[in-house]
């Protein structure tokens, strides 16, 4: 799944998820499936109906419009969302992360003919690869990428890390903390790290020390540190 940064109108960064082609793939599949179904029940209606050619031409022609225009009605009225996205947690948005409007909805619909339909999603399949965001041709033109609901948790989420057997706690004042307030502090603290915000380190570390009454010795940056790594070594050896 490839991660990619928009900017919102008011210059801000968000990270969004593009989907990916699997489940772009499968989604695709639920959907062909809904609407063969449709379609076959549309044929043995009009049988059963037992109309003249003329006339069960002009009703089949109506009666399929649904399946015809399945992506762009449902994915308007269901914010950028088909069944076979809605099952793979897929949606369909402006690249700037805002809602599409029916324009946007309509270009990358009629595209589909070119990237889709005409080369069984071959042309779709190769444009995601090489643009790397979700793009494929007809969301290139309407200015729209598909992405990924999915919330993604790696053991780095996770307030577990690796003690070493000869470690030595020196906090046992953080058993009056949960798994949640760890957890918490982690994020945060990685977050700082990574972003070099050394204000927030120092608001968890003065919070850390009225919730657990001590005076560390350590900077801010070393306490907390030191008080995830005491953590997990009193709650894994307990």
């Amino acid at each position: 799944m490839n991660e990619f940064q928009i900017e919102t109108a008011q210059n801000v960064g968000i990270n969004q998820n593009a989907a990916h082609i699997g489940d772009r793939m499968l989604a695709y599949l639920i959907d062909s499936v809904i609407i063969l179904i449709y379609t076959i029940a549309t044929f043995l209606l009009l049988g059963a109906l037992d109309l003249d050619f003329g006339d069960m031409w002009a009703v089949y022609l109506l009666i399929s419009l649904p399946a015809f225009l399945y992506y762009v009605l449902l994915e308007t009225f269901w914010n950028g969302k088909t069944v076979g996205k809605l099952a793979m947690r897929t949606r369909v948005v402006k690249v700037d992360g805002s809602k599409p409007s029916f324009a946007n909805y309509f270009v990358r619909w009629i595209l589909r003919i070119v990237d889709v339909v005409l080369t069984f999603g071959g042309l779709a399949t190769l444009t995601i690869l090489i643009r790397g965001n979700g793009q494929r041709i007809g969301d290139i033109a309407a200015g729209t990428t598909v992405i990924s609901e999915k919330e993604e948790i790696t053991i780095h989420d996770t307030i577990l890390q690796e003690v070493p057997l000869d470690y030595v706690p020196t906090y046992s004042q953080v058993t009056v903390l949960s798994d949640s307030d760890i957890q918490t502090v982690k994020n945060l603290y990685d977050e700082a790290i990574f972003k070099g915000n050394h204000n927030i380190i120092l608001n968890i570390s003065t919070r850390l020390q009225k919730v657990m009454q001590v005076e560390p010795k350590e900077n801010p940056v070393d306490f907390v540190a030191k008080v995830i790594k005491d953590y997990n070594y009193y709650t894994q050896n307990m």
